[in-house]
């Protein structure tokens, strides 16, 4: 069975709660943020990516 899509409103709720998230200062690396994002939507091959770009270069 589909899974249905959020209503727009839900999704501007979303993306409001992730703005004010961002704009307070939190240990949080940004792109640690984006990464939990794009996997909660279901783009694990950026959120792959992203989490490439965080780890420690040794």
């Amino acid at each position: 069975m589909a899974k249905r899509l959020p209503s727009p409103e839900f999704r501007d709720q979303l993306r409001q709660q992730l703005d004010r998230c961002w704009q307070n200062d939190c240990d949080i690396d940004p792109l640690i943020l984006r990464a939990r994002q794009l996997r909660r939507l279901g783009r694990f091959r950026l959120a792959r990516c992203l989490d490439q770009e965080v780890l420690p270069i040794v």
